[in-house]
């Protein structure tokens, strides 16, 4: 049976869903044709790695349709494996860490244990463990992940 794939905004919200279409690329970049990212892993558009293909060139309609399918999709397994209700800014902060590192880290990491113990501050504050990439601190993480936690604790609904 054909399963239609759930959109960002039905997963997340339109407003969670506004703001990681403006922050993920914030902290990607995008790119239109494959590279290396900092770690080696050949990447495409907006930090897009599935099925790349060396040499391969995308349009922005293409990129930006796939970081829309990728968002959804990590946005889906990370709602998956948190079973707390999250603010706003905690959707947001978690998806884009999901984003990053992927789901399965995500979901089996600290942060989602801290965060389903009910420990929301805990798992706030474990974002900023997350800015290694290949053994090694990366600038652009420890931003990242401090833009993440600031959205995290957040106190709005």
């Amino acid at each position: 049976m054909f399963k239609k794939n759930k959109s960002l905004i039905s997963i997340v919200g339109a407003t969670v869903a506004a703001a990681l279409l403006t922050l993920v690329p914030r902290f990607e970049g995008t790119v239109y044709t494959t590279y290396r990212d900092p770690i080696g892993v050949l990447t495409y558009c907006t930090g897009a790695t599935e099925n790349a293909a060396w040499g391969k060139t995308y349009t922005p309609a293409e990129c930006q349709a796939q970081l829309e399918r990728d968002l959804a999709r990590h946005a889906e397994g990370v709602m998956a494996c948190i079973h707390v209700p999250l603010s706003t800014g905690q959707k947001i902060a978690f998806v884009d860490l999901g984003y990053n590192i992927g789901t399965t880290a995500f979901c089996g990491s600290t942060l989602a244990r801290k965060a389903n113990a009910g420990d929301m501050a805990g798992a706030c504050a474990e974002l900023s463990r997350w800015v290694r990439a290949g053994g090694q601190v990366l600038p652009g993480l420890v931003k990242r992940r401090q833009a993440e936690r600031e959205l995290c604790e957040r106190n709005e609904p």
